[in-house]
């Protein structure tokens, strides 16, 4: 969807903004040790940490950075303590939201967690009240304009489930998460960069916003949740229409 799409374009200018203040290196590293302790610390058989590595490098932290933070996960380490943990809930006018943690204190991120939904209008769900709503997807996105034809071929090549078209041309490749490093290899091999890639939590549906003000609630919330130092990643079947994101920016 445009609107969808928009969206996506503000979170990203917000993560490099972000990014330059420190905070998203913190989240990034816990990823990445936690990413090699799971799955070891090679890249290639390890798609999590692949994509941890990819979107360290997207966000410009040094291999040396990165380095360390595999090494110390994939070792004894001092990060044994930190544990995944997933939060789901409602916000304004309906809103699903699910946000994944690192944490090593669950009664504090909860706390956290919870206060944040209650102060912004929203709802902290039951394990699994919205989880049914998502599905975990690698996702490469390319802008308007961009070679269709080469795409879809070196992405099906490479084993994507799909490539779709949206509203405002922007071309986008769909893959399960254990096939996003090798679709994103065929891709590059093809001369393909893509504008954003990702693994995360997608939606199956939209709930469109047509509020301004419903609208600012429900950014309010999720710039809360990624505040907090616990917080990796919120992700959200919020779809703002074109008219609301043209008042918000």
């Amino acid at each position: 969807m445009a609107g969808h799409s928009k969206w996506a374009n503000i979170k990203h200018r917000k993560a490099a903004q972000d990014a330059r203040k420190g905070k998203v290196f913190t989240k990034l590293i816990r990823e990445l040790t936690v990413a090699a302790r799971e799955g070891g610390g090679e890249p290639a058989d390890n798609p999590r940490l692949r994509a941890a590595i990819d979107k360290a490098l997207a966000n410009n932290m040094t291999k040396d950075t990165i380095q360390r933070a595999v090494d110390r996960g994939a070792g004894t380490g001092d990060d044994d303590t930190m544990e995944e943990a997933v939060y789901e809930g409602y916000g304004p006018d309906g809103v699903a939201i699910y946000v994944e943690c690192l944490t090593d204190n669950r009664n504090r991120t909860v706390s956290d967690v919870r206060h944040a939904f209650n102060k912004h209008g929203g709802n902290l769900g039951t394990t699994g009240s919205v989880a049914f709503l998502f599905s975990k997807q690698g996702r490469l996105s390319f802008p308007a304009g961009s070679d269709e034809e080469a795409i879809m071929e070196a992405a099906l090549e490479g084993g994507a489930e799909d490539v779709t078209t949206h509203d405002d041309g922007a071309i986008g490749v769909i893959t399960t998460p254990k096939a996003f490093g090798v679709v994103k290899d065929a891709l590059a091999t093809a001369g393909l960069d893509p504008e954003r890639s990702e693994v995360g939590m997608f939606p199956e549906s939209y709930s469109t916003i047509a509020d301004g003000e419903v609208a600012r609630q429900v950014i309010k919330l999720f710039e809360r949740l990624e505040d907090l130092d616990d917080v990796q990643n919120v992700y959200s079947n919020a779809d703002f229409t074109d008219d609301v994101l043209a008042e918000l920016e």
